[in-house]
């Protein structure tokens, strides 16, 4: 018998040795991609959340309160580390800040209501109130509009817009008695316009300026002026929808003495913060949420946006409430998973078919396919051809240790997935057929060995008995 025949083969076990080693490596190679990509995928997703949003911000003149309070805002979103920035671009007044607005120039602008209203404009806060003061020399009350009409009236306002809106609310826009409404001079006092002939004077002023102008409760001392009520403010207000009902409290514009001495209701205008329809409920939420936990931040030291209010969120509002607005208004904010759950749903069965192709195709290009059990069946075939020429025990035991090192193999296989077990009943079938095939062979081999013994001796004493 050769040596071929009597040594075990050896090349089946070391090849599945290497198949196992080479999957395990491949496998750790693949979990170490998988947890980078993750890790890439984390980052990325972090990175696209918190990147920055540049709103553009339309202002007036630069000294305005319109660019005082976008200067405060930048600075407040910077501390806050809010993923919102600033870009605040100054022109020389605010009706044409509001014409860059109205070109879709600029996401951000502060309106008055009078103002002509941009039609994509949408509230996010009201940051101010302006009141109209009806003022008229001590003793003379003005008891109605009827009576206001027929008076020569100063109006003490910012600009040009403050006389053509009391024409307006007047309706003596296009009469001769137009020109009886007339902007005061700059500085001049109520006592200087009362001597000047004028007998009302129509003071335009944010409601936080008025609380801290000392200059009333010197007028109150002297006994020079009366506060009037404006009649029908409740009417004016729902005729003008730019103009708001106001109230202005006991003692609002003098404690000592109080001034007035009892609420005294009249009409006023709102200045918003709008915002593009077009932003995004998210921005605006965002940007929302920082205006209202930041307001002693926001107000200017003159008073201007120091008791910022809720922008009115009914539909029938005179400037409609932005979405995202509303949303924190009426505390409806979403959180992420609840605003973006059918998004992720989506996303997560996408994942899940990609993962499962992805798999497919590294187990199909990348991992060694398992040898099938029944194509180890021509190796244990092949030992069961060999087992006739075996002549002695130490052949067959060579042979019986060859079929065990298969099947301790397969067994390994079967363990580490580089056997799979296809073909198994196959196997074993094999298997057991040279089992009892080697042990046939044993027999057959010990028993011709047990008759040639006794033959042997019986030659020997022939012999002997002849010799003698």
């Amino acid at each position: 018998m050769s040596a071929e025949a009597a040594t075990p083969h050896p090349k089946m076990p070391r090849r599945r040795m290497r198949a196992v080693k080479s999957n395990r490596t491949q496998i750790l190679l693949f979990s170490i991609l998988t947890l980078v990509l993750t890790a890439a995928v984390v980052w990325g997703g972090r990175t696209l959340l918190r990147n920055s949003e540049t709103l553009v911000f339309a202002v007036g003149d630069t000294s305005g309160p319109e660019a005082r309070f976008a200067a405060r805002l930048a600075t407040v979103l910077k501390n806050n580390s809010s993923r919102l920035r600033l870009k605040i671009v100054p022109n020389g007044d605010n009706a044409r800040a509001l014409s860059q607005f109205d070109r879709k120039e600029a996401n951000l602008a502060i309106l008055r209501t009078d103002a002509r209203i941009p039609p994509r404009a949408r509230a996010l806060a009201i940051l101010e109130h302006d009141l109209l003061l009806l003022i008229s020399p001590n003793g003379k009350k003005i008891k109605s509009i009827a009576e206001l009409k027929k008076k020569k009236i100063a109006v003490i306002a910012d600009n040009e817009s403050g006389p053509a809106l009391v024409r307006n609310i007047l309706e003596l826009s296009d009469t001769p008695d137009a020109a009886r409404v007339q902007m005061a001079p700059p500085g001049a006092t109520f006592d200087q316009l009362f001597a000047a002939g004028f007998g009302a004077v129509i003071k335009i002023a944010h409601a936080s300026q008025i609380v801290k102008d000392k200059s009333y409760a010197q007028y109150a001392r002297r006994g020079s002026f009366t506060l009037n009520a404006i009649e029908s403010a409740k009417a004016i207000a729902r005729k003008y929808p730019a103009i708001s009902e106001e109230t202005v409290a006991t003692g609002m514009l003098s404690a000592s003495p109080a001034v007035p001495a009892e609420d005294v209701e009249t009409i006023g205008l709102e200045w918003l913060l709008v915002a593009q329809s077009k932003l995004s409920t998210t921005t605006v939420g965002d940007l929302a949420r920082i205006i209202y936990e930041n307001k002693a931040e926001l107000a200017l030291p003159d008073g201007f946006a120091s008791k910022i209010e809720p922008a009115e969120t009914d539909k029938d509002a005179f400037v409609v409430a932005h979405p995202g607005a509303a949303e924190y208004i009426n505390d409806d904010t979403k959180s992420f998973v609840e605003r973006y759950s059918d998004l992720m749903y989506v996303a997560l069965l996408a994942l899940s078919i990609i993962g499962s192709i992805f798999a497919a195709i590294y187990a199909k290009i990348t991992r060694i396919a398992p040898e099938k059990a029944s194509q180890l069946a021509t190796a244990i075939l092949d030992i069961g051809e060999r087992v006739e020429y075996a002549n002695s025990l130490d052949a067959l035991d060579e042979l019986q240790d060859e079929l065990e090192a298969i099947l301790r193999g397969v067994v390994i296989g079967l363990r580490d997935g580089t056997i799979s077990s296809d073909g198994l009943d196959t196997f074993k079938l094999g298997y057991e057929f040279v089992r009892d095939e080697i042990g046939l062979r044993r027999e057959h081999l010990k028993r011709h060995a047990a008759q040639d013994l006794p033959q042997d001796d019986k030659v020997v004493v022939v012999k002997t008995a002849q010799s003698a």
